[in-house]
């Protein structure tokens, strides 16, 4: 088998089941391969998902693995010991987001303590079974516009917003593990999914500008990732945000000063069919400024993809540095050792005194 430098490519795909197949490690192997997401199929219980995720870096130490771990209704492993963790529209309501009259101090102080341990707990029992990353925080806003967005926001207020993620941001950190914000720069005011249409959002940059891209604006270097959004904004550019050269390079790597990886969304949702063919799209991604892009439940296409897909040497090295950080520093703690980790212990007894989780 080859030795592998860390010099991830820039795709990330999927594997088939609760195991790796033959194609799936074809795949994996691939040099434009830099990371796998694994989704609820791919979990039974914690063992056989440490068992999955042990064999994609025996073949592949280099690629992340990921997952779409967020909390409420988006949550890849809810069993076998897994923390049900809220949607995080309860943090906001928390907060006392939804009424000015009961927010207080303290309120505030409670729910960005909340924050901390639901990233906390979240990073701790993923890394416990060998997964490195998942794509959280949500910094849309809740205009209660958006059923695919819905309360995975925290809140319409951008100032909420900020104050949650970073404080969840803080605890993926002390649980050893990196972030991503998304969608950037918002998804909450474009009432159609993605994941099946086309959305549009018609508001002019300056409106977007100070308001729903303002969390991104302020987490700064606090933020490792971000993905953006497959939504249109004409007033702007006429291709989706994550095609979208003026989004990507011009607002968030210029004027907001981003340095982080940039992940499309999925390239197999409705979103990105207007990019052409899943080739043209990753080409369109790369080009205005991802550094990896993202294809999901379509094995077809991810073979396409490494198939056609090209990449200079230039280009992978400047993604892979990127993607590179994004990679755990920390030890990884067992499943039996973090139960008994006082850090872990104190962060699910404050979720259950706030009747956050069970």
């Amino acid at each position: 088998m080859s030795v592998f430098t860390m010099n991830p490519g820039p795709v990330i795909l999927d594997v088939v089941g609760q195991e790796l197949n033959a194609e799936d490690r074809r795949r994996i192997l691939h040099p434009l391969t830099g990371g796998v997401i694994l989704f609820g199929r791919n979990f039974v219980n914690r063992q056989q998902l440490t068992k999955l995720t042990s064999e994609i870096k025996k073949l592949r130490p280099d690629v992340l693995i990921s997952i779409d771990h967020e909390g409420g209704r988006v949550q890849r492993c809810k069993t076998d010991g897994f923390t049900h963790l809220p949607a995080m529209r309860k943090l906001g309501e928390l907060w006392g987001a939804q009424s000015k009259s009961s927010h207080t101090a303290e309120s505030a102080v409670l729910a960005m303590a909340a924050a901390t341990a639901c990233g906390y707990v979240l990073a701790a029992e993923l890394r416990a079974c060998g997964v490195d990353f998942s794509f959280t925080p949500v910094l849309d806003l809740d205009f209660g516009r958006s059923g695919v967005i819905g309360d995975r926001s925290f809140s319409r207020d951008p100032q909420i917003v900020f104050a949650l993620a970073k404080s969840l941001n803080e605890g993926l950190r002390l649980g050893g593990m990196a972030n991503c914000g998304k969608h950037f720069p918002g998804h909450g005011w474009a009432e159609a999914d993605s994941h099946v249409a086309i959305p549009v959002d018609e508001r002019s940059l300056p409106e977007i500008l100070n308001d729903d891209a303002k969390p991104y604006e302020w987490l700064d270097l606090s933020l490792a990732a971000v993905m953006p959004a497959h939504v249109i904004y004409p007033k702007v550019d006429k291709h989706p945000a994550g095609f979208s050269k003026i989004w990507l390079h011009s607002i968030l790597r210029q004027e907001l000063g981003f340095e982080g990886v940039i992940f499309s969304d999925d390239l197999s949702m409705e979103g990105a069919s207007v990019a052409g063919s899943v080739v043209h799209g990753a080409e369109m991604a790369l080009d205005a400024g991802c550094d990896a892009v993202l294809i999901c439940n379509r094995p077809d296409l991810a073979d396409q993809l490494l198939a056609k897909l090209k990449v200079t040497k230039a280009r992978q090295s400047e993604s892979a540095t990127r993607l590179n950080r994004l990679m755990p520093k920390t030890t990884t703690l067992s499943w039996d050792e973090l139960q008994k980790e006082a850090e872990y212990q104190h962060a699910k007894g404050l979720l259950k005194q706030m009747k956050l989780i069970v």
